[in-house]
């Protein structure tokens, strides 16, 4: 069978990445990254030249060809990893969330968009490839190899994004998106003096990131804009989920909650969902039937069309009048 560009292209990055990981012994990732700038610039570091002798050309390819074949490489870097927070938004859950983008920004032009927990990118760049018209894209990340992978992917790609490197927690010198998009990370953030800043901060002990995160991502949408999270699964259910729920009611309308198949993922711990949510305004009107939906296996391709029927009959009747 012959192989596909993105294969192609993924075989030759990791096969560089092997080789310069053996040379310099240090994490798959950390030579992907010198991997990518290498193919980015169109010649090898200083003192790798006889590592990284066979530059892949990316002219040839389609950008969704490059993301793919570097999120493979990703991919199989994480494996080895430990941190929750270090695994990336599976691609089918990624281009659902871009579809939703999609339906919640509809006619609007010169979007502006937000992860304050970027990652790699992927989710971000996967959700800006499905809308229309966009004025600018900005994301966050504290890693220093995640935001160097996210980077040199968004150069290759040639999309342009600006990334602030710090801990997404604390503010950001930005004007306020249409759509803030992330798939949060889960866990106590350690630092109780910043999570001082935040009304969901936690009574005692240290705060949840993962609700942090909503707020900060309110923070910066504007009033009426879209955030679309994806989330854990026991997240109105902990210790702390009536702050949550309190502060919600207060400061944004709930669009949807949309239930991930458990087939998304590895186990179900790691289980997700969609919480989709619009930032009050003087405009915005709570909706009387909030979108909620448990998605079939994305491989079940008859029920996914069946429910994509009744999600898209669902925004036509409630969001797009």
């Amino acid at each position: 069978m012959e192989q596909s560009n993105v294969e192609t292209l993924f075989e030759r990055l990791d096969n560089l990445t092997e080789t310069v990981q053996q040379y310099m012994n240090e994490t798959y990732l950390d030579s992907l990254a010198t991997v990518l700038e290498a193919v980015f610039e169109g010649e090898p570091q200083q003192g790798l030249e006889d590592q990284l002798k066979d530059i892949p050309e990316t002219a040839s390819y389609e950008v969704i060809e490059i993301r793919k074949a570097i999120q493979l490489a990703i991919l199989k870097g994480m494996k080895g990893a430990t941190q929750e927070q270090h695994l990336m938004t599976p691609e089918t859950v990624a281009l659902f969330v871009g579809y939703l983008a999609g339906k919640l920004t509809n006619d609007q032009t010169d979007i502006r968009v937000f992860d304050p927990a970027g990652g790699t990118g992927n989710l971000l760049m996967t959700v800006t490839e499905q809308l229309k018209s966009i004025a600018k894209i900005t994301a966050g990340e504290v890693d220093p190899t995640l935001i160097k992978l996210a980077v040199l992917s968004a150069n290759l790609q040639q999309k342009e994004i600006e990334f602030f490197h710090q801990d997404s927690l604390r503010p950001f010198l930005m004007d306020p998106v249409d759509l803030v998009v992330s798939d949060l990370p889960v866990g106590y953030y350690p630092d109780d003096i910043r999570a001082n800043d935040y009304q969901l901060k936690a009574d005692e002990g240290h705060s949840y990131a993962h609700h942090l995160f909503i707020e900060q991502g309110l923070n910066y949408t504007k009033e009426g804009g879209f955030l679309v999270f994806v989330i854990p699964e026991f997240l109105f259910d902990s210790d702390q989920s009536d702050k949550l729920h309190a502060f919600l009611q207060e400061n944004a309308h709930i669009i949807g909650v949309l239930q991930l198949p458990e087939s998304a993922f590895k186990s179900e711990k790691n289980r997700k969902s969609i919480l989709i949510l619009q930032k009050t305004g003087p405009e915005t009107v709570a909706l009387k039937q909030p979108l909620l939906a448990q998605l079939p296996s994305f491989k079940n391709t008859e029920a996914m069309n069946d429910i994509l029927t009744q999600i898209n009959q669902w925004f036509k009747d409630n969001m797009n009048k």
